[in-house]
């Protein structure tokens, strides 16, 4: 802007559209990241979805996880000595899973809306539970081949869906704690899958015929797909149609995304358009972030695998292994949902990213600098802590900065794209790269991708800054009702959440 601009006084409208936009107290029409004002008695109507829409959410990641991941205990349990396989043949195994579940995000997040959350989020979590089950019945490597790819398939979509759809429901300054807390299901289920594998090796392995890393597979594929089929009866497709809000409510809500560009004004803005697709693409918070993501996920991934090898390498029994898996996922658990609360009450995002990404360096950097088991334990309750932060945080992060509709849908899908194929990284990185028990050049890489994010979100935070500072330039000089309404976050009323 030039001087004689940014000194233009203000007309009475223009103060008041500036005033929408980063007044804390009210929030605007294209979304500032601060609390659009409250009506006391609505206060309950966050609780009531939390109470109603979280649960079935986090079950599903909490089984998504589960089933995609118990692969690692089914390892150690005895699943590589039976099929006769390699290291280098179970990392093809696992980035088989991958391939399919690259291709599947963004498709899938595409027509989420268009078919339904109630039908497509059930129906795929009930056929990959299927799967689940049918590796429990293998008896050759070309068939757990066959069980990888499906399973990416299905699964493909379900993150980014469930981040997408949460989205339609709490406004942005509401909605980390949200993701954290289904998110943090990722780290309950590295606890209560080395529990269950723990349990199910104890006491079923050699029953009815099948070993226990058969057992791991039968069981929980079983649970999934019983989830699957009781969800399609349960599962809300949207504010406007949850029978468990009065049309009060639903009103407040609507009117409270609106306000916030969770939802547009028109309507129609939020249909699809084509054109919504490589703006994502365009964007230079979504490119950073997607760096992010890729560092994010092979660090998330790896550990997510193969934390029961790691422990196994340490001097532990298989069984003991899983068992031992238990106490930092719990840590990491308890840890994600209080930064999910810090970052939502203070704002900073991109700062609890920051942080996160320094527990990871620190418990990497121990793990490659001491020999001492204990020591070596001790490390995974900072690496996978940090690891387990800063995951949700970059997600309701990337989530919150796009608009409208189809535009956020396609930037949450290129962020869990680069996530997965951090994945099929991580399934090469431990064990066939580098070899157990100290996995030396892998934990170095895992070390630097941990600097890589701390990198990358820093640069994020200034950029956003920098066009923060941008836009309220902007608004001194023109109105909203001047501005394209197709803008989306590019919006001068968009203020960037950092």
């Amino acid at each position: 802007m030039s001087a004689a601009t940014t000194e233009k006084p203000a007309s009475p409208t223009t103060s008041t559209d500036e005033k929408l936009a980063v007044d804390s107290s009210r929030g605007s029409e294209l979304g500032a990241d601060d609390d659009v004002a409250e009506d006391p008695r609505m206060e309950h109507v966050w609780a009531k979805m939390d109470w109603w829409v979280l649960p079935l959410v986090t079950l599903f990641w909490l089984l998504s996880f589960l089933d995609r991941t118990n692969i690692g205990n089914a390892k150690v349990a005895g699943l590589m000595k039976d099929l006769h396989l390699t290291n280098k043949q179970y990392s093809i195994a696992l980035t088989v899973t991958y391939v399919p579940y690259i291709v599947a995000e963004l498709p899938s997040n595409l027509i989420l809306k268009k078919v339904g959350p109630h039908r497509l989020l059930p129906t795929m979590l009930t056929l990959w539970g299927v799967v689940t089950a049918c590796q429990g019945t293998l008896k050759s490597y070309s068939g757990l081949l066959a069980c990888r790819f499906f399973l990416g398939l299905l699964e493909g979509g379900v993150f980014p869906g469930l981040v997408l759809y949460l989205s339609y429901f709490y406004p942005r300054a509401k909605l980390q704690l949200r993701i954290a807390g289904f998110f943090s299901a990722a780290a309950f289920s590295g606890a209560f899958g080395g529990i269950m594998a723990y349990g199910i090796v104890n006491n079923l392995a050699h029953t009815h015929g099948h070993k226990g890393w058969q057992w791991i597979f039968i069981i929980e594929g079983v649970i999934t797909v019983f989830i699957g089929v009781i969800s399609f009866f349960l599962w809300p497709p949207s504010v406007e149609k949850a029978r468990f809000l009065t049309e009060e409510e639903k009103t407040y809500v609507t009117g409270r995304l609106r306000a916030d560009g969770a939802i547009h004004r028109d309507e129609a803005a939020d249909g699809f358009r084509w054109s919504e697709i490589p703006k994502a693409f365009q964007s230079v918070h979504v490119l950073l972030l997607a760096v992010a993501f890729f560092f994010s996920g092979t660090t998330l991934f790896s550990l997510a695998y193969f934390t029961p090898s790691i422990l196994q390498g340490l001097g532990y029994t298989a069984a003991k292994a899983q068992l031992m898996s238990v106490p930092p996922y719990s840590v990491a658990f308890v840890v994600s949902v209080g930064t999910a609360w810090v970052a939502d009450k203070y704002r900073c995002r991109g700062w609890v990213s920051v942080a996160g990404s320094v527990l990871a360096v620190v418990g990497f950097g121990m793990f490659l600098g001491s020999a001492n088991h204990h020591v070596q334990y001790a490390s995974l309750f900072l690496s996978i802590t940090g690891t387990y932060v800063v995951a949700p945080t970059l997600s309701t992060w990337n989530a919150n900065n796009s608009a409208p509709h189809i535009r956020r849908a396609t930037a949450i899908a290129i962020a869990f794209s680069m996530t997965n194929s951090g994945g099929i990284l991580s399934t090469w990185l431990l064990g066939s790269i580098s070899p157990p028990p100290r996995y030396v050049e892998g934990t170095r890489l895992l070390l630097g991708f941990s600097v890589g994010i701390l990198v990358m979100a820093l640069a994020t935070i200034g950029y956003l800054k920098y066009e923060n500072g941008k836009k309220a330039e902007v608004r001194k000089s023109t109105t909203r009702e001047e501005e394209d309404s197709s803008l989306g976050d590019r919006s001068a009323w968009f203020v960037y959440s950092l």
